[in-house]
């Protein structure tokens, strides 16, 4: 890791893992300096845990389920910003900047913000996903947890912060902050595109679309969750 830049001494980064072993190294090799990393696993049995204590981070261990894991890292965090990461997702050199300017900009605190989604597959399907994304975000103000979190400590408890969720929880917590408290920032968030090259580009992007729409359509999380694989 790098020196901390401007800010970054007051930032706690948040992963919720399971069993993310190799990715979640390339992740936590790929952070810049900053006041800790928390690490939150949901009962791995590979080699994850030891991978994150191994690179410093502090690693705490939760239930399964990534609302109460991200509910947990918050909880146990000492820094004034935190910054939710999925363990396959890393932000670019922009988005570091990005992310240095708005924690230094007094108005910075009023509001959260999330990256542009990008993906680590040249195929042109991955290009199309990113632009339905991109207007997924900017029709419905809807980012993902795969985009990334900034939000200031004052302003995650002023909305309440992440729900207990097993999934949908990211759609959650943005609904809450609305489109007034929720920008996004430059750069991108590269996000590994295993789960679309495993299930294909399709049925993965069907399945998402599918979750999104029962969960506006009222059905339970926990349901949905079954539904996705969890």
């Amino acid at each position: 890791m790098t020196s901390p830049g401007p800010g970054l001494v007051d930032l706690s980064v948040i992963l919720p893992v399971l069993n993310a072993g190799e990715r979640l190294g390339r992740t936590l090799v790929d952070l810049p300096a900053v006041r800790e990393v928390i690490v939150v696993d949901g009962g791995s049995v590979d080699d994850t845990v030891a991978r994150a204590a191994a690179l410093g981070a502090r690693v705490l261990h939760s239930v399964p389920g990534r609302g109460h894991q991200l509910a947990l890292g918050a909880e146990a965090a000492s820094g004034a910003w935190l910054l939710f990461l999925h363990a396959d997702t890393r932000l670019d050199a922009p988005a570091w900047a990005a992310l240095t300017n708005h924690i230094a900009a007094p108005q910075g605190r009023g509001w959260a913000g999330a990256f542009r989604f990008k993906l680590d597959d040249s195929a042109w399907q991955a290009r199309l996903l990113e632009w339905g994304v991109g207007l997924r975000v900017a029709l419905l103000a809807l980012p993902y947890g795969d985009q990334g979190l900034l939000i200031h400590r004052d302003l995650y408890a002023e909305v309440g912060g992440f729900a207990a969720l097993p999934l949908m929880e990211d759609v959650d917590l943005a609904r809450r902050l609305g489109r007034h408290r929720l920008r996004r920032l430059d750069g991108a968030a590269l996000t590994s595109a295993e789960r679309w090259r495993r299930r294909g580009w399709v049925r993965q992007s069907a399945l998402n679309l599918r979750c999104l729409m029962l969960y506006f359509l009222g059905v339970a999380p926990a349901r949905i969750a079954t539904l996705y694989g969890r």
